[in-house]
């Protein structure tokens, strides 16, 4: 099958942990205005929960993830240098 282009870049939630080589998890992926459901292979395994990206679309429902944290969801420099603020 051609692969699914349209969910390539698209970020979700691992719904069952991946095993790395070992096979596929399961990934609830917000695509087309909705979510769905993916196969997801990872090089390395990833737990249960974990948010992820889609980097690659195998086709029939399944896609290569990566682990990923939103950068937009960073909490801003204060300025403080470092963890617990200045005194």
């Amino acid at each position: 099958m051609a692969p699914d282009e349209a969910v390539v870049g698209c970020t979700g939630k691992l719904v069952i942990a991946t095993r790395g080589s070992e096979g596929p998890g399961e990934v609830l992926v917000r695509v087309r205005g909705g979510s769905e459901t993916f196969f997801a292979w990872s090089d390395e395994p990833l737990q249960r929960g974990t948010t992820v990206l889609v980097i690659e679309s195998r086709g029939t429902r399944q896609v290569v993830v990566m682990a990923w944290t939103d950068p937009s969801l960073d909490e801003p420099d204060d300025g403080s240098g470092g963890i617990g603020g200045s005194r």
